[in-house]
C-alpha cells in the first residue's frame, strides 16, 4: 500500500522507531513503500529514516527490450484467445506494444525525441486493446483508418499537444499499423519484422531472440540523435559541478583572482564593446516608403534598443555595487553569478531572443546581430542574402516576404504561401537579392543532411550532427500552386530545444517517403 502520509505522522513514526530499536525482537522490520515525489519540496521523509534504512528502488525499464515486455506483461495467454478474429487481433496487438514502448521511450533523445515531454501511461494501452477488440468483434474488414484515428489522436493523442508531435504519432501509427501487417511483410523497426501468430510465452521469447540491440534505429532516429543527447546531457553534468565550485580560483602564482575582478573586467570590457543604440527618429526620416521590409527592420531595432539599454543599465548598475557606491541587490548578484559562470543572465533573456549559447557566445553573436542591422538599416536595401537567424522574430520577415509580392500583384495574402529552393551555393556566391523573394543563409539541419548535388534529403554522416544548409531562395507563391508531391513539410526551429522556438515550415525536397523524415525528427535549426 502507498502511503501518502503527511510529515506529522512520518516525524511521529521517526520517535516510534527510535523508542523500538531497543529491546524489541531481533527479526522486527518495518517495510515502508512510497511513490517518487513529483518535487523537491515533497520531499518529506525524515532524514533519520531516510539514514537508518536499506533503501530498494525500482526504476522504470530503460530501453526497448525491457519496455518491449514490459507493455506486453500487461496481457496474458487468455487476452491472445479471447477476439474470434484471432490474427489480427494478435498482430495489432503486439504491434501495439511495440508503438507503446517508442513513444514512451522515445523521450531520452530530448527535443529531437518530441518537442514536450508526455505522460503516456500503460492504461493508454490497456484500453487501445479494449477498443481494438471491440472494432474486431464488431466489423467484417478490419478498420485501420478509423483504429489509427482512435489510438493516435484520442487515447495516446490526449495527451499531446504540439502539432508536430501529432504528426509523429500519427505517423508511426501509419507505418505500424497497415493491411501489409498480415501478409508478412511489415517491418516494425529495421531488422525487426513484426511476429505471425504464437502463443504468449512465444512472444516473449520472440522479443529476446529476434530484437536487435538497443539504438536509435529502433525508434526510427539516426545514431546522431544519441550523441546530440549524450552530449547534451554531460554539458549539463558539468554545469552543475561549475556551478558547485567555490567562488574564488587561485591564480598559479599564489594571487588570487577575485571573484569580484573576473566579473569587473568582464563587465568594462562588454560596455566598451556595445554600441549607441539605433536613432529610430533619424532612420524614419530618411526613408521614402515603409515598405514592409522597412517596418521589419524598425521593429528589429527597437527590439535591439530595448535589449542594449537593458544590457548597459544592469551592467553599470553592477559596476556600482562592486565599487560600493550601491547597495548590492539580488538582481546584481545574480547578474554577477551569471557573468562568473559565463551565463546569459536572466533579465537579458526575458528581452531576448531564443538562445542556448553560453554568455562568451552569445555576447559575440549579439554583436554581429547589431553589425547586420546596421548594414540593413544603412540605405534599407535588401541584404544580398539574409542571415534569418538574426532575427528576434524570424516570422515577421518571412511574412514581408509575402506581404511585398501580395503588393506588387495585388493577390491577396492568405491565399499566399512560401516556397523554399535550396540553391546550390553558398553566401559568398551572391552578389545581390534577387528580383522577388529573398536569399536566406545560416540554416542548419538536424536528424539528416541536404545532398547539394541531388538537391534532396538524404541520411546524415555519422557524427555530422547539424550540417549546414546551402542559400536557401525564398519566394511567394499562391498556395494552389504549390507542389505537396515527393516533399517533406519540415519545421523550422530557432534553437535546439525545438518546441516553442517554431519559425515555420518549410517544404523540402525527398525521394524517400516523407514519414522516413518525421520518424528521424528532421527539422532545420536557425541557431546551433
Amino acid at each position: 500500500q502507498n502511503i501518502h502520509l503527511v510529515a506529522k505522522w512520518l516525524s511521529s513514526l521517526e520517535k516510534k522507531l527510535e523508542q523500538h530499536s531497543e529491546g524489541s525482537h531481533q527479526d522486527f522490520r518495518v517495510f515502508i513503500s512510497a511513490e517518487p515525489a513529483p518535487s523537491p519540496e515533497s520531499h518529506i521523509v525524515p532524514q533519520g529514516i531516510l539514514e537508518n534504512s536499506i533503501k530498494i528502488t525500482n526504476e522504470a525499464p530503460t530501453g526497448m527490450h525491457a519496455n518491449l515486455h514490459k507493455a506486453l506483461d500487461n496481457f496474458n495467454q487468455d487476452t491472445l484467445e479471447m477476439c474470434t478474429r484471432e490474427n489480427e487481433f494478435k498482430s495489432i496487438l503486439f504491434a501495439l506494444c511495440y508503438f507503446h514502448a517508442v513513444v514512451a521511450e522515445r523521450r531520452k533523445f530530448g527535443p529531437q525525441g518530441w518537442n514536450r515531454s508526455y505522460p503516456f501511461n500503460t492504461g493508454d494501452l490497456t484500453i487501445s486493446v479494449n477498443v481494438l477488440y471491440n472494432y474486431l468483434e464488431a466489423s467484417s474488414k478490419v478498420p485501420y483508418d478509423d483504429l489509427r484515428y482512435l489510438f493516435g489522436e484520442i487515447m495516446y493523442g490526449g495527451h499531446i499537444t504540439d502539432d508536430w508531435d501529432r504528426r509523429l504519432c500519427k505517423t508511426y501509427l501509419e507505418e505500424f499499423i497497415k493491411p501489409e501487417m498480415l501478409e508478412g511483410e511489415l517491418f516494425l523497426a529495421p531488422g525487426f519484422p513484426l511476429p505471425g501468430n504464437m502463443d504468449y510465452n512465444g512472444y516473449h521469447q520472440y522479443i529476446d531472440d529476434a530484437l536487435p540491440p538497443e539504438s536509435p534505429y529502433l525508434y526510427g532516429l539516426h545514431p546522431n540523435a544519441e550523441i546530440g543527447f549524450l552530449t547534451q546531457t554531460s554539458e549539463k553534468l558539468f554545469r552543475v559541478v561549475l556551478e558547485m565550485q567555490p567562488r574564488d580560483t587561485s591564480t598559479g602564482e599564489g594571487g588570487v583572482v577575485t571573484r569580484e575582478e573576473t566579473v569587473k573586467s568582464l563587465l568594462e570590457e562588454m560596455l566598451e564593446k556595445l554600441m549607441d543604440e539605433f536613432n529610430i527618429a533619424e532612420m524614419m526620416a530618411k526613408v521614402e516608403e515603409r515598405t514592409p521590409y522597412v517596418v521589419v527592420a524598425f521593429q528589429e531595432c527597437e527590439r535591439m534598443n530595448i535589449l542594449t539599454s537593458e544590457i548597459k543599465r544592469s551592467l553599470k548598475e553592477l559596476d556600482l555595487g562592486l565599487k560600493g557606491e550601491l547597495t548590492m541587490t539580488s538582481e546584481m548578484e545574480n547578474l554577477q553569478n551569471a557573468l562568473f559562470l559565463d551565463m546569459v543572465p536572466e533579465s537579458w533573456m526575458k528581452k531576448a531572443y531564443p538562445s542556448t549559447a553560453s554568455l562568451g557566445t552569445w555576447f559575440a553573436d549579439l554583436l554581429t546581430r547589431i553589425r547586420e542591422l546596421e548594414a540593413w538599416t544603412g540605405d534599407f536595401s535588401l541584404p544580398s542574402t539574409v542571415w534569418l537567424a538574426g532575427f528576434f522574430n524570424p516570422q515577421s520577415f518571412l511574412t514581408a516576404i509575402m506581404q511585398t509580392t501580395a503588393r506588387k500583384n495585388e493577390w491577396p495574402l492568405d491565399k499566399m504561401t512560401l516556397q523554399c529552393d535550396v540553391t546550390k551555393k553558398n553566401r559568398e556566391d551572391f552578389a545581390s537579392p534577387p528580383r522577388e523573394g529573398a536569399y536566406v543563409h545560416g540554416l542548419f539541419m538536424e536528424g539528416a543532411r541536404w545532398d547539394a548535388q541531388t538537391g534532396i534529403i538524404t541520411d546524415a554522416r555519422l557524427k555530422e550532427l547539424t550540417p549546414a544548409m546551402p542559400v536557401i531562395f525564398i519566394k511567394a507563391i499562391p498556395a494552389d500552386k504549390q507542389d505537396s508531391r515527393s516533399v517533406y513539410p519540415c519545421p523550422v526551429y530557432n534553437t535546439r530545444q525545438r518546441g516553442p522556438t517554431y519559425v515555420w515550415t518549410f517544404n523540402l525536397k525527398t525521394k524517400e517517403n516523407p514519414s522516413k523524415w518525421v520518424l528521424a525528427g528532421v527539422a532545420l535549426l536557425l541557431q546551433i
